[in-house]
């Protein structure tokens, strides 16, 4: 018979090598982050902000051609400076802003989901309208890199580096 590890001695391990793993956490929350910002004000850009700027006014958005290129640059301004772990808990307040001010006007009176498959044609799968589910995700990790910190290959942590006194 094998010589095996007890139960306790397994999970020990595993916490430490989990533990050890953790500072790693905010680096693909960083990326997907960074990158759905800059994707839907790329997004944006392409489709033209003027058509941007009419949805807002739809919506009751006061200055919307104002509000369009502002929540257009908090996308893709915002949404890089996330890739690049800069500035983080500063620039988390404005992409927040737009999160919210998304979800209170668009998102909330469809509900949580935000994925709703209605059917299934010939032409494929028909969606309904999304919920807050992905605002709410994003919230959360947005909370969490200002609260845990950039992570690994992050510039505010070469900047806070840079800035802390050398000990001798």
């Amino acid at each position: 018979m094998k010589n095996r590890r007890p139960l306790t001695e397994l999970v020990g391990s595993w916490l430490s090598d989990r533990t050890k793993c953790a500072h790693w956490a905010p680096l693909p929350l960083r990326l997907i982050v960074g990158y759905g910002f800059m994707a839907h004000g790329y997004a944006k850009i392409v489709k033209h902000p003027e058509a941007f700027a009419t949805i807002l006014h739809a919506l009751g958005v006061p200055a919307p051609h104002f509000m369009a290129w502002a929540t257009i640059m908090i996308e893709l301004l915002g949404g890089l400076a996330m890739l690049l772990g800069a500035f983080v808990p500063l620039i988390s307040i404005p992409m927040a802003a737009v999160l919210l001010v998304a979800t209170l006007t668009v998102h909330l009176q469809f509900g949580f989901t935000s994925i709703k498959l209605m059917a299934v044609t010939a032409a494929g799968p028909q969606f309904g309208p999304p919920g807050y589910e992905t605002d709410l995700l994003y919230l959360a990790c947005l909370a969490a890199l200002v609260v845990g910190g950039a992570g690994p290959f992050a510039v505010d942590g070469y900047i806070g580096n840079r800035l802390r006194p050398k000990h001798a």
